[in-house]
């Protein structure tokens, strides 16, 4: 049997310091512990800290765009050969896999990207993933890191994710850790605190989304404290952090990538017997769409929302926003088949 698949994200604010530099101590103890369970899993690290490592190579830097793309080329060099030179010891080799959205986006390209990875598993090496930021397109980017660990263990079909923070896991009103968290539960968002670091893009609110989103799809995920001693390997015995478990999901490898890593090129609102036949596996009928928002055409993939503008499934559809809004109310007419839909 293969080995489970585990994927661990660090943000920038776990590996490095308050000026932007790599934190040596951090890292060496990411890769002893990482080690130890090296021949349990099949891992992938996702790893911010590229910008942050490069940005002091910058003169005068503001943060501009091609400030953060250059800052980036030079980081993400700094960064691979820390994790290298701290996995040697343990005879681990790492691979860089620095992705775009596209590689998502675009279902060859994604199975592309797996089968690259299946190759480094098998050769003993763990890819460490980031988001190639010297060349991402501004509009087609990751919202940050925890969505990109999200979409590689969702569609890899990874039994655990884990995200490291710089606290020690979600914390109640009263800076208590949180043990166990159902995220089936909407209003888990509200216990996110809205501050993030000066360095990352994310926070406490975007690892809840996308675990969330884990959870959906059948990945247990837990969030913990980077200053854990031993985090790593207590967050794998639940013994550390908040623990989100995953719920029950017969979703085919197909449609996990659909719920995803797709690129969404559109909407449509429909009214409430669309949704009560999308509850039931049904297709979308043109009847029951009210209006489109963005323009698609055939085979691209699109948001189902309700009357509340709330997304309830992604699709691919079969005909264009064009032919859609002039066919509002023809019957029998399918816009999306149930076997390409995805209820959210």
């Amino acid at each position: 049997m293969k080995k489970p698949i585990l994927v661990i994200k660090f943000g920038t604010a776990s590996i490095t310091n308050k000026e932007g530099d790599l934190t040596d101590h951090v890292i060496a103890d990411i890769a002893r512990q990482v080690a130890e369970v090296h021949s349990y899993y099949r891992i992938v690290l996702v790893s911010s800290g590229a910008v942050a490592a490069g940005r002091s190579y910058i003169s005068n830097y503001k943060q501009r765009l091609s400030e953060r793309k250059a800052a980036a080329a030079i980081g993400n060099t700094l960064l691979l050969n820390k994790y290298s030179d701290y996995f040697r010891p343990y005879g681990i080799s790492i691979a860089q896999s620095l992705c775009e959205r596209n590689h998502f986006s675009n279902r060859k390209q994604f199975l592309q990207l797996k089968k690259t990875y299946e190759k480094l598993w098998d050769n003993g090496i763990i890819p460490i993933a980031n988001e190639n930021d010297v060349v991402s397109n501004l509009e087609l980017k990751f919202s940050d890191n925890d969505e990109l660990a999200t979409l590689i263990a969702v569609g890899f079909n990874a039994s655990l994710l884990l995200f490291s923070t710089s606290v020690p896991g979600v914390l109640d009103e009263n800076n208590a850790i949180i043990r166990e968290l159902d995220t089936s539960d909407k209003k888990l968002l509200g216990l996110a605190r809205k501050e993030k670091s000066d360095a990352g893009l994310g926070g406490m609110t975007s690892k809840l989304t996308y675990t969330r989103l884990a959870n959906q799809m059948g990945i247990k995920a837990v969030i913990f404290g980077i200053n854990t001693q031993d985090g790593i390997l207590k967050a794998l015995k639940d013994e550390a952090g908040t623990v989100c478990n995953a719920r029950f999901c017969s979703v085919s490898a197909k449609n996990r990538w659909l719920a995803s890593g797709s690129l969404i090129k559109g909407k449509v609102k429909v009214d409430l017997g669309a949704e009560k036949a999308l509850a039931k596996r049904f297709s979308l009928l043109a009847v029951g769409v009210q209006s489109v928002v963005g323009d698609f055409e055939v085979g691209e993939v699109i948001e189902i929302i309700d009357h509340d503008d709330t997304t309830i499934a992604v699709a691919i559809t079969k005909i264009s926003s064009k032919s859609l809004k002039e066919n509002l109310n023809t019957q029998n007419l399918e816009v999306a088949h149930a076997n390409d839909l995805v209820l959210v």
